[in-house]
Formats: structure tokens, sequence, C-alpha cells
């Protein structure tokens, strides 16, 4: 059987400009930015190709193979101009044959200036994607991402609305229009994981209204009441969430009690702490919580460090997984029970004692799912109440201010810890009449810590966050996600202004056991020695072998990536430049037991740096063997140039502080009225 390698990953992210998360540097905050790019050089006149490094995606070529028919189908086909409150709006009906897999690519053109922009794809008034935009430049980009969508099968088995909300601006300024083509591909494969039976929205379901569903944080109250199926047997819910406007960098964000340490220089800072918590509420108690992945725009930080490599999963915002089944003796009573999800930061007093807050900046763009999976019908689970062992996290938060010798604050230290553990437990009856301990524990750790120096004009951001999660159903997700970003402003007399921004970040991702969402692996544990086809960026084909010998039966997959980079912008009179260079590294392995025992066998290796928006070098490997080198090698030289997107003021540009705020063109809640300028 012959299979199709897709690593199909090209989009990019949400509205930023050119927003700078933090800084330690010696550039002076009102030195000249111009000795930097004296040899400017003009843009390639070919579309720049963006793509983002991801897991491969293997899948069947051609019209059928010997499981099942291959069908492909157009879902949408769209320009968004103007589309703020606008949102793409057409139907779907399933295939005329049988499929348990399903993919899907999104292929994005654009040309002009315009911002980075969340896209959010719903199959009725259910998130099933979340993306982004690359910005583009004067002589275009495209990209092509593709994305595993088999966990809603559920779905793809009736006739669905589809609504996609991608909000854009069209002016005599902000000039890219974002041209789409959106295609799901459907397939037979042999032994397919299980899926859910029915799939539930934690989300505003405005789609009567031919609107979408997100709730935006804090405005709106995320909580919907569902009664349960009796007969459920194991429950999983999914977060979705990011930060958008003042919360986009919330990494970077000071303690509440000192948001205005330098208020006459740069303005009042963004608040509640650089932590962030996503929980999720049944009937008004904590049942779980995510702590986010600090996601990184294509504006965001310095747009050259994006240019072609998109930051990790800014095409594919990753959501959390969160095993409700512990509570499926209150759930399954038949009444109905709330679900809410709720984000919190860090109140302080300005001594040192700190506690969760009630509310954070705006805003937080979240949905959720409820993926269930049901027993045989007219059965009913029930079982003992859950034992929920949940405390305040433990948190310490320091800080220290000096001044200078005219006794303006001239620096601002301050560092965040947290540590939290979540244990709920509960017996369980099923239809059998069995008796099972049903268990969802989560372990995390936080540390941050912040340096603003030259009275704001730079930072330096170091973060890491890890994590353990872990099921009776014997589902598992460790995690880590270090993070460190140094930013310096600089701005001439003149009003010309330039960044200067390094960079290095990782993310590291372990998933055994039965995830909702798949770990990418399961293609590899039916193809045996099956040749596939590389499907590169360009659109070539490449044959490569998989294996030479058979590979073990994978039960989880490893997934560990790190982004290292450094980029310059300057903007002088209307137009600005970039210049930026990126290296990641990536490698996704197949898990036969746990990172640390068990047969751990690397899949697939992608090594790629970029320099000045040019691919120089790229190696990729699958299962040990070397295929071609990337098609994009030595294209498009040269520091890209565009017409300044008109940031209005340092503050803006930091995204650390009022100003011309990014307008938050997502709607939600159904409402058109979401555009805010902070």
């Amino acid at each position: 059987m012959l299979w199709t390698l897709r690593p199909g990953n090209c989009l990019s992210p949400l509205a930023s400009c050119v927003l700078v998360a933090s800084s330690l540097s010696t550039a002076l905050p009102h030195a000249s930015p111009d000795h930097r790019y004296d040899k400017r050089q003009t843009s390639p006149s070919s579309p720049l190709v963006n793509f983002q490094v991801s897991e491969p995606i293997l899948t069947p070529p051609g019209n059928a193979n010997q499981y099942g028919c291959i069908h492909s189908q157009l879902l949408m086909e769209h320009d968004f101009a103007f589309s703020y409150g606008k949102p793409f709006v057409g139907s779907y009906t399933p295939p005329p044959c049988s499929f348990n897999r399903v993919t899907m690519s999104l292929t994005v053109t654009s040309k002009g200036r315009q911002f980075d922009r969340l896209g959010l794809m719903y199959l009725g008034d259910i998130e099933v994607f979340r993306t982004s935009t690359a910005e583009p430049t004067t002589n275009g980009i495209i990209w092509t991402y593709v994305k595993e969508m088999e966990q809603y099968e559920a779905l793809w088995r009736t006739d669905q609305k589809i609504i996609f909300d991608l909000g854009n601006l069209i002016d005599n300024t902000y000039t890219g229009i974002f041209s789409t083509t959106l295609t799901a591909t459907f397939f037979t494969a042999p032994n397919p994981r299980p899926t859910a039976d029915q799939i539930l929205p934690i989300s505003a379901e405005a789609s009567a209204r031919d609107a979408p569903s997100a709730f935006s944080l804090p405005s709106d109250t995320a909580l919907v009441n569902h009664q349960i199926p009796q007969n459920v047997e194991r429950a999983v819910v999914s977060l979705s969430a990011c930060g958008q406007a003042t919360e986009e960098f919330w990494y970077t964000n000071v303690f509440s009690s000192e948001i205005n340490t330098f208020a006459d220089e740069i303005g009042t800072l963004y608040g509640y702490s650089p932590f962030r918590e996503v929980q999720l509420l049944i009937d008004g108690q904590l049942t779980g919580v995510s702590w986010p992945f600090p996601i990184i725009f294509t504006g965001g930080i310095a747009p050259g460090l994006w240019r072609p490599i998109a930051g990790i999963d800014a095409f594919d915002l990753r959501e959390h997984e969160i095993d409700i089944t512990p509570w499926l003796p209150v759930l399954c009573d038949g009444a109905s029970h709330s679900f809410e999800i709720r984000v919190a930061g860090i109140n302080d007093d300005g001594h040192g004692d700190a506690s969760l807050s009630e509310t954070v900046g705006s805003s937080w763009i979240v949905t959720g799912k409820i993926f269930l999976f049901l027993g045989p019908e007219g059965s009913i689970t029930s079982g003992s109440p859950p034992k929920v062992d949940v405390s305040s996290p433990k948190l310490e938060t320091a800080s220290t201010i000096t001044t200078n010798s005219t006794g303006a604050n001239e620096t601002l230290t301050y560092s965040t810890s947290a540590t939290r553990s979540i244990s709920i437990t509960s017996e369980i009856k099923t239809s059998n009449g069995s008796s099972i301990s049903a268990s969802w524990v989560q372990d995390l750790t936080y540390t941050n810590l912040n340096v603003l120096s030259s009275q704001g004009f730079t930072q330096y951001t170091k973060q890491s966050t890890t994590g353990s999660d872990r099921s009776s159903s014997q589902y598992r997700n460790d995690y880590s996600y270090p993070l460190t970003v140094n930013s310096t402003v600089s701005i001439s007399d003149n009003g010309d202004f330039g960044i200067d921004a390094s960079l290095s970040r990782g993310l590291e991702f372990a998933v055994n056991g039965p995830a909702v969402f798949p770990s990418k692996v399961q293609p590899f544990n039916h193809t045996a020695f099956s040749p596939v086809t590389l499907f590169t960026l360009s659109g070539h084909q490449q044959p490569v072998p998989l294996s030479s010998s058979p590979l073990p039966f994978f039960s989880g997959a490893w997934t560990t990536t790190t982004q290292t980079g450094e980029a310059h912008y300057l903007s002088a009179g209307n137009r600005s430049y970039s210049f930026g260079t990126m290296s990641q590294h990536f490698i996704f392995t197949g898990l036969e037991g746990t990172v640390d025992a068990g047969t751990n066998l690397e899949l697939y290796k992608r090594d790629v740096k970029a320099v000045n928006a040019t691919v120089v070098s790229d190696i990729e490997a699958l299962v040990g063997r070397r295929v071609n080198a990337s098609p994009l090698l030595g294209a498009a030289p040269g520091l890209v140039a565009q017409q300044d997107v008109g940031a209005g003021s340092v503050r803006e540009l930091l995204g650390r502080g009022p100003g011309r705020s990014k307008d938050v063109l997502i709607m939600a809640s159904g409402h058109t009225e979401e555009r805010t300028t902070a």
C-alpha cells in the first residue's frame, strides 16, 4: 500500500503588528537604528512560501486503496477582504463512501500590507480548527497547512454548517486580502482508533445566526448547560484558548501593582502578572486546568523571525485535553449540568502576597468541546460522586525597582513561580455491571523572570512551564514549554524606530494512551514496509521507502522542537524593513512505552534554517532515511521590504501598554461589536 507524506504545515498567526515581547540589550532607547541597515536590498519578485515545521501526515495516494475509497471535497474557496463580522458560511454533506479518517488542507495567498489575523473554523457551534495568517509582503506570500481531523468523525458523518471566521480589514493602508482554499479528504484506514460517539460544544452556540461561537473573556461568561446522555462511559473536554490585544504577550505582563512604573516614559503597562491559567469548571467546581503554551504569531516580537518559518503551533493552535470521566456518576443523572471556561492571572498587593485573579485583561478567545464515548443504548452509568482534591496553586512573587540619578524609575525586575496539583477520583459502575476506579491527576510547575530596563524600552523574559496529566484510561501527557526572549526598541530624533530581538523557545509534548486528538503516530502502525510519497511545500511528490524492517506498534508519540533566532526591524518614513534568522530543530518519535521506558523510534526529523526570508539549509529524515532537500532552498534572497503598517507609538510596538492596539476582529458570542482599540 502506498501512502502520501504531507508535512503540510504552512499557516501563520493572528493579528499582532510589530509587538515586542522583551529584552536586555545594550542599545540605548534613543539611539539611531539606521546603522544596521546601510545595505538594504530590494524584495524578491516571487511570493514568499511560508511554512510551519510539524509532524508528517501519512495518507494513501490516488483515488482508491484496498480498504475503501479516497474522496476529496472542497469546503471553502473564499477571499477574506473586509471580513470583520462577515465570516464565510457554507455547507457540508458527507461523502458517498465509507470512511474513518479525515484530513483537511488549507492554502492561503495574500499580497500587500496586513497584520496577521486569527482564524477559527466551526462545524455548527463546535470549533474544529484554530489557525492564523502570515503577514504578507509587497510581492505576496503563500502557505499550505494539512491537519488531521479524524477526531471529529461524529460530526463529519452528518450534514454540517461550515463557519470560518477570519476577521480582516481593508483600507488605504491595509491592503492584504487573504484568498483561501479549504479541502477535506476522506479515507478508510485499517484498525482505526476509537473516536467519540458524540461531541457537545462549550461555546456561544451562534451558528443558527450564521455567526461564529467563540467567547471573549473577560467580557463574556463562557458557560453552557448540557444534559449528558446517561450511557456515557468515558468523557473528555478539550480547551481552545489564546490571548489577544492586551493579553497576546501575557507572559511579559507585569504585576498589577506596578503597571505605572514607567508611565511617563512608555505609559501604563499591562497587568495581572505574566502567569495565566485556563480553567474548566463543572457545576462551579474546578475540574482541570491548562497552563497555556506561549503562542507567538508571525507579527510577534519582530516580523523577521517568522519569514518563512512560522512559530511553533502558530498555524494549528494546540488544544488541551481534560478527562472528566470521574464526574460521570454526577453527569449521568439525567439533569442539566454547567460547563464553564475561565482564565485567571495573579492579583498582588505590592508587598509580595499574591492570589489567583478572577479576571484578566482583554481578551482571551475561548471555546471547548465535550467528547463523549457511549456504552450500549439504554444503559445508565452510575457510581459515587467524585472526590475532588484541588487546592489553590502555590504562588511566589517578587519584584525590585531601581532608579537613575534623576530619581526616575530605570529598571523593573519581577519574578513569578507557581505549582499546582489536581486529583479527582471516583468509582464508576458501567453497562456491564463492573466497577472501575476513574481518576484525573495533574501536576504543574511554572517559573518566570522578567527584566524591564532602560525605562521600559528593553525587556528580557525567561519562562518555563512543565506539566504531567494522567488519566485512569491510561492516557498520559507530559509537556514542557521553555521560552527566552530579548527585545529592544530604539527611536531616533526624527521618529524612525528599530527593533532588535532574539529568541529561544521549545516544546516537548509526549502523549501516550487513548488521546482524543491524534498524535500523528497512528498511520505508522499500519504502513509496515510500504513506500510513501513526500509531499513538499512546492507541491512536488517524492517517493521514499518508509522502512526496510517492521516497525513496532506505537502506543504514543513524543514531539520535541526548538526554535532559535534573532531579527531586526526598521521603520523609516513610510517604509519598513525586516531582517532575521531562524533555526528550528524538530524530532518526532514513536513511543512503544513511555519517553523513559520502552522502545522509542525516531520517525521524523527536520533541521531547517532561514536567513533573511531565505531557506539556506533544510535536512529531513523519515524513519532514519534522508529525503531530498527542500525545493525552497535559496529562494527569495534579500531584505524583506514593505510599506510600514503604521505603528502609532512605542507602546503600540511593545504591546505592553495603551496605545493604538491591534483590532480584535474575531467575533465573540455571535456579536459583531467586538472590534476594540485600547
